[in-house]
């Protein structure tokens, strides 16, 4: 990377943070598709687990009032044990197709909650698991599943500190698994390293800058606009995807 395109990285890696922690989606589903304009879809799935321990390590230390410890072990070992999985079949799957697959999502799951904006999960067990099923697995394979994990979290009607401290706790687990998957399917480069120390400065930034918004901001308005960035992300990565077919 030139010197003006880490500049540029490091900037939309931290409108990432910013952004999925005010949204409650966690940064990868912004900074996934990002960032695979500067470096290939593997790279891209190594560097973000990376990021996201950080990340999530910086959301516990600034939320941490309260973990619901239930919500940890129904969603979260589901979400551990298939993420695993996930990220091993990446490894067969072509990274254009990956690619495809990731802003075919980003733009089905935004234009549904911006659509259905009352629509909601009903907050059992059964769901809870099966949410954390579909999200490891999503986030193994495509970098990123914390829109699913945060929909299915939702329903449980948790105070915003305890929801966003959960969250960041489920999804370090996941992280921190697939992270060591990616260093076996060969996705974490040594010269992408130079990044690890700045990602996690960006984390911690943008976690404390995404708590001083929400005491400021309507959590609903700004999901809004969340879900629209990501529509537009999701957009821009499949016409990116589609120049390589054209």
């Amino acid at each position: 990377m030139s010197t003006e395109q880490l500049v540029l990285f490091i900037l939309l890696a931290l409108l990432a943070e910013v952004l999925g922690t005010v949204g409650g989606f966690g940064s990868s589903m912004l900074f996934v598709p990002l960032a695979g304009f500067f470096m290939d879809f593997q790279s891209v799935l190594g560097i973000t687990a990376l990021f996201h321990v950080s990340s999530n390590l910086s959301k516990i230390l600034l939320f941490r009032k309260g973990i619901d410890k239930k919500l940890v072990l129904y969603l979260g070992i589901p979400a551990v044990l298939l993420v695993i999985t996930g990220a091993f079949v990446s490894k067969y799957l072509q990274p254009v197709y990956l690619e495809a697959g990731l802003a075919v999502f980003l733009i089905s799951l935004s234009l549904i909650l911006l659509i259905k904006q009352n629509w909601a999960i009903s907050p059992t067990k059964t769901n809870a698991a099966l949410g954390g099923v579909l999200s490891g697995f999503v986030a193994g394979l495509l970098g990123t599943g914390g829109a699913i994990r945060g929909l299915v979290m939702a329903a449980f009607n948790l105070k915003m500190e305890v929801f966003i401290a959960t969250s960041a706790l489920i999804d370090l687990a996941i992280d921190a698994s697939r992270s060591v998957v990616y260093v076996y399917n060969g996705y974490v480069h040594r010269h992408d390293l130079y990044l690890v120390p700045i990602l996690i400065g960006v984390s911690i930034a943008g976690t404390w800058i995404g708590k001083k918004i929400l005491s400021r901001v309507s959590e609903a308005q700004f999901k809004k606009i969340v879900l629209i960035l990501v529509l537009i992300t999701g957009v821009s990565a499949l016409y990116k995807v589609a120049t390589v077919f054209l």
